[in-house]
């Protein structure tokens, strides 16, 4: 609609020029004099077609009620689906911490795949979330070191499996502990973890080897902070 104080363009049109019919020399093109007229057109009468009957209008109590309706029920999709999501198929979790330092730092978000060891089984290098042993209400983010039937020994904190050096150039040396462990072989069904932060992390030097059952699922993603985003 146009803006009532807004002039518009043209010479100005009085109201009783708007209402005027136009003169017939604007509306009809001059016919030679010698032209023949033409017979009269005749005139057809077309009865007037009754009028359709108006719909009723929607009560606005109605509208609004199935407004309502519609957002409840995409709510309770949304959480139905969130549930689905975190019971059987992935988790997010916040890094409580530095004993991953420095691959994970204190407060990293992440995203924790649950489904892959339901048909696979944890590999040496996985970052995995897991239950702490002497507490299962809390839990713990660690690197899986060994796995059953595998030898584990530390000597002046360097890491060998089955007698072989570990490597593990992902730990600094500052956070590399100087500690001795074994040496022992992981029980069948159990896993030998560590935190990156050597010198800072409770593990299964402390606690010995993780039952499977115990562990939760593998870190894939850190998606935050944004510009540290990761894929493990």
């Amino acid at each position: 609609m146009n803006d009532p104080n807004v002039a518009l363009p043209g010479p100005p049109v009085t109201l009783d020029a708007a209402l005027d019919p136009a003169p017939a020399s604007e509306l009809l093109f001059d016919a030679p004099a010698e032209a023949v007229a033409q017979p009269p057109i005749a005139e057809v009468a077309i009865p007037p077609s009754p009028l359709e009957p108006a719909e009723p209008r929607e009560s606005v109590w109605v509208r609004m009620g199935r407004e309502v309706m519609t957002g409840l029920q995409t709510l309770v999709s949304a959480a139905v689906y969130a549930t689905l999501i975190v019971t059987f198929g992935v988790q997010v979790a916040r890094v409580d911490g530095l004993s991953m330092a420095p691959t994970l730092e204190d407060h990293d978000r992440l995203i924790v795949n649950k489904l892959v060891y339901e048909i696979g089984e944890p590999r040496p290098g996985d970052i995995v979330m897991l239950y702490y042993p002497l507490n299962p209400e809390k839990m713990f983010v660690k690197r899986v070191i060994a796995k059953e039937g595998d030898t584990v020994r530390i000597q002046d904190g360097h890491v060998y499996v089955n007698d072989l050096p570990l490597h593990d150039d992902y730990v600094p040396a500052e956070f590399r502990s100087h500690d001795d462990y074994g040496p022992e072989v992981v029980k069948q069904g159990y896993y030998f973890v560590m935190g990156d932060h050597r010198n800072n992390s409770s593990d299964s030097r402390h606690w010995g080897p993780v039952p499977k059952k115990y562990i939760v699922g593998k870190v894939k993603i850190r998606w935050w902070p944004i510009q540290d985003a990761r894929i493990f």
